[in-house]
């Protein structure tokens, strides 16, 4: 029923097809955006790309991930907690941290 109401509006609109920025799901299957990446498979992915920098050591239990040191850059400030012996996550970009132990 949805995606029937969204490809109405979609026929309705008055926008040329090509400046639709619409992330249609069909058949639930990938979406627009999502296919762009996977197109050219000699490419990495963002996901794939992020996964290759290693954890980054932190002195103390807490960091805050800001994404990049420049704001206009970055994402709202994540403060993450680095009790667990793996790396924790960054919820928005990924980066990954971990407790520098100096025994």
């Amino acid at each position: 029923m949805a995606s029937a109401l969204l490809k109405t509006l979609i026929k309705s609109s008055n926008l040329p097809s090509s400046t639709r920025n619409l992330c249609l799901l069909t058949n639930g299957i990938v979406s627009n955006h999502t296919a762009k990446w996977m197109q050219d498979t000699s490419k990495k992915s963002p996901m794939e790309l992020i996964n290759e920098v290693p954890p980054i050591k932190v002195e103390g239990p807490i960091v805050a991930c800001e994404g990049d040191s420049n704001p206009a850059l970055g994402h709202p400030i994540e403060f993450i907690c680095l009790d667990l012996k793996e790396p924790a996550v960054c919820k928005y970009c990924g980066l990954r941290y971990v407790q520098d132990h100096h025994h």
